[in-house]
């Protein structure tokens, strides 16, 4: 693999994101004439990418010059592009230049078009990102940008609730699953030994050997079956047609739901052609190909019906990368091509009649033909490719497709019956969408008449391309879709496409039978969308009501624990919070056993025990107090008693800093308490005392025995000797301590004594505001507030 160095690569990636923050003022100043202007930025891309066919055909990757991120991780911001990453990101910026454009006219007049076109742009940008990143995180950083700008694509219309629901939906499903992605790349890049994508598809049989294998797998899986709405999390594609058409058109021919099927191309070289692979996707993607088709044609929403085929789609592009079989994948590969194009023109077609016509219901349309003729053949062109009709890409894809699966075992007669039933429901849903609206009857709810040019342009295109890739077959087959078919296979793969290319074998018989299937499901389609039944309802509906009842459910044990953990108890608050402290403490050093040797009583002066002593005094005294004044005074005994063994130890400075301390910390919290309450401790039941005494207990065995291990190990000097070394050089000062604090620390020190500042002001305010609502609670008797003895009961009676 010879790899081509080329810095326009990551200007190119910028292009989308400074387009974005264009198009609001672009749309102020030229209003929908905008996107004509906008779409030249895709446009360039997307010349500028054709500049690499060349080389990536001859077998080299084209590398953009990494730029550093995190290198004391490895994580570097770093692309590369391979046959099936340039085939993406061509479509990607190709098709996008006809959306862009498509929108101009779609959302011509609306007031936040110009909000509408830079989240359109901020969509294309991270798309790009997903499929020519090489780093790793670079490749999670742009998926996940994916599901958040879709999540503002599909709320756009946040006034409504249903808008707001499918936005949040997708969100969730597809966020849920970038986490399981994100933990298999990290499995991956550990196993791999390597960052870089470019590099683990060169390990060979590295990641299928490593006993991490099946969790890999099945974290990488869980991100490609969310993004590409695999069963059964298919349901958030369907709902996110309340979105614009032009982020489904979009969404569905290159974008984000395509990303999950890039992930499994990518990283079929090194995860595929194992029995867990060619036994989970098959099935998965054959229970969504029937299920999806199957729930197309029971729609009336044109929009739905084809929400419902990209399912299937998808379905059949995940069987094909299952069964590791390299003329099965370069059929996928060829589908995927021509499934980019039909679907995009489709889905503008829809959006045309429905702003053109005044509605998307099948059953309010017909005989649209004579009044929007383009848009007609557009149709038809687009739906000839869908069914897989010579003479349009889409029927060398199915033919591959046929060719891959044939076979006389068990599974691949399975895989046939399975491909060759949902091909024909999708025959019969592309004529739904192509004939129903525009034959038959002239009606709609309004006078119809053909789009303007920026709503055909996207339509015509893109059907025509259809024909052109079989007209020009050499030039598709060699310089896209093989160079594609050899990432993905990690095979030398030859394709012939051309309008010559026609075999009269049984991948043809099969071709007719989908034909004359399809033709008959779509004669029998009313009969199809009346079918009732409860296995209907649950494959189509089942998960969607069960991510209602998911959320539901979150949210009360949310609220519940919630009000279990937050229940407004500061004693229970402190009691878990040091139960956590003590249990973080204890449980490693007893798991591992690594605690500490019990130490020898040293021999100590008898004015050491003394403060030992007077420590152990203060300790009684705290606990035996019966009023809060006597308690925080003994508080301070502690302190003091710490500050005598600073003395004794040779600190004179630290001593006097912990005196002035302690003997401030002694009167500011008796001061704070003489505005509150210095009564009689509050009296608690022996139960209660029990459990806060074994909480402390534990809590100072924790960290007693911490200290013990840390000052029972080999000291290291290097600190000490930094400081030793450098305090009076630097610094200038002998006492290292004071240097430490006030040089080396300086910013540390200035932040803590910020942080005191905050939290005495914070009780300053506290105390105020309690200390009124005492006074207010009490009448004009407040002066008495704080005396010992002088209860509210007292002044009460005094008044």
């Amino acid at each position: 693999m010879a790899f081509e160095f080329s810095d326009g690569l990551n200007w190119a990636m910028a292009a989308p994101f400074a387009a974005a923050l264009v198009a609001p003022f672009a749309k102020r100043m030229l209003g929908h004439n905008a996107a004509w202007l906008l779409a030249l930025v895709p446009a360039a891309i997307f010349v500028h990418l054709c500049g690499f066919i060349e080389a990536v055909a001859a077998g080299n990757v084209v590398r953009s010059t990494p730029l550093a991120w995190l290198p004391q991780y490895n994580i570097q911001y770093s692309l590369f592009v391979d046959g099936l990453s340039l085939v993406f990101a061509l479509l990607i910026s190709g098709i996008g230049t006809c959306v862009i454009l498509y929108s101009g006219g779609y959302l011509k007049g609306h007031p936040e078009q110009g909000r509408f076109l830079s989240f359109m742009f901020l969509f294309m940008g991270s798309m790009l990102g997903v499929v020519v990143a090489d780093n790793l995180i670079t490749l999670f950083f742009y998926w996940e940008l994916t599901s958040i700008t879709s999540f503002l694509l599909i709320g756009f219309n946040h006034r409504y609730e249903a808008s707001r629901r499918a936005a949040l939906q997708a969100l969730v499903v597809t966020g849920g699953g970038g986490l399981a992605l994100l933990a298999g790349l990290i499995l991956m890049s550990q196993v791999g030994g390597s960052m870089e994508l470019s590099q683990l598809l060169t390990s060979g049989d590295v990641l299928r050997d490593n006993p991490a294998y099946t969790a890999m797998l099945l974290l990488v899986l869980g991100g490609a079956f969310t993004k590409s709405a695999q069963f059964p999390f298919h349901f958030w594609l369907r709902n996110a047609m309340e979105a614009p058409t032009p982020v489904s058109a979009y969404l569905h021919s290159a974008t984000m739901v395509k990303a999950g099927v890039y992930l499994l191309m990518r990283v079929h070289p090194v995860l595929g052609d194992t029995t867990l692979w060619m036994t989970i996707l098959p099935i998965v993607g054959g229970v969504t190909l029937i299920m999806g088709t199957w729930m197309s044609l029971r729609q009336t929403d044109l929009k739905l019906t084809l929400a419902y085929t990209t399912v299937a789609s998808l379905g059949l592009l995940v069987l094909l990368v299952g069964t590791s079989n390299q003329t099965a994948i370069t059929g996928a590969v060829l589908y995927l091509f021509a499934h980019a194009l039909f679907k995009g023109g489709l889905f503008m077609i829809v959006g045309t009649v429905d702003h053109e016509a005044g509605s998307r219901d099948v059953t309010q349309l017909g005989g649209l033909r004579k009044v929007m003729p383009i848009t007609f053949y557009a149709a038809i062109l687009c739906a000839l490719s869908m069914s897989g009709i010579y003479p349009m890409i889409g029927f060398i894809a199915k033919e591959e497709i046929y060719a891959g699966i044939i076979g006389t075992d068990f599974q691949s007669v399975i895989l046939t019956i399975t491909v060759v039933v949902g091909n024909g429901m999708l025959l019969a849903a592309a004529f739904v969408v192509a004939l129903k609206p525009f034959l038959g009857e002239e009606k709609a709810p309004k006078k119809a008449h053909e789009g303007p040019v920026l709503l055909i342009f996207g339509p015509v295109v893109l059907s025509l391309l259809g024909f052109l890739a079989m007209l020009f077959g050499s030039f598709t087959a060699h310089g896209l879709l093989s160079p594609m078919a050899n990432a993905v296979t990690g095979q030398e793969t030859h394709l012939a496409i051309g309008l010559g290319v026609v075999h009269f074998n049984l991948p043809l018989l099969l071709s007719l039978v989908t034909v004359v299937l399809g033709v008959g499901l779509f004669l029998k389609v009313e009969t199809i969308r009346n079918t009732k039944g409860t296995f209907i309802r649950m494959m189509g509906e089942g998960p969607d009501r069960f991510f209602d009842t998911f959320i539901s459910g979150l949210i009360r044990v949310s609220a519940r624990f919630t009000r279990l953990v937050q229940g407004g108890n500061l004693e229970v608050y402190l009691a878990v919070t040091f139960t956590i402290v003590a249990a973080t403490l204890l449980t490693p050093m007893i798991l591992f056993d690594e605690l500490p040797d019990w130490p020898s009583i040293p021999s100590m002066h008898f004015y050491e025990w003394a403060v030992l002593g007077l420590a152990v005094v203060g300790l009684f005294a705290i606990l035996v107090a019966r009023s809060r004044l006597t308690a925080i005074i003994s508080l301070g005994i502690q302190g003091f008693s710490v500050a005598l063994i600073f003395l004794l130890f040779g600190a004179p400075d630290l001593s006097f800093t912990q005196f002035m301390v302690e003997t401030l910390s002694v009167v500011i919290i008796a001061l704070v308490m003489s505005r509150l309450s210095l009564a009689e401790r509050d009296g608690r039941p022996k139960l209660q005392m029990v459990g806060d005494a074994t909480i402390a207990v534990l809590v100072g065995a924790g960290f007693g025995l911490l200290l013990m291990s840390v000052t029972q190990g080999a000291f290291d000097r290097h600190v000490s000797d930094f400081f030793t070394s450098y305090s009076r050089v630097i610094a200038h000062g002998r006492n290292i301590v004071n240097v430490i604090i006030v040089d080396f620390r300086g910013l540390d020190t200035l932040g803590e004594i910020a942080v005191v500042m905050i939290a005495g002001l914070s009780v300053l305010t506290l105390t105020r505001g309690t200390a009124k609502r005492f006074r207010s609670a009490d009448g004009d008797g407040g002066e008495t507030r704080g005396l010992p003895g002088a209860s509210r009961g007292e002044k009460g009676t005094e008044q």
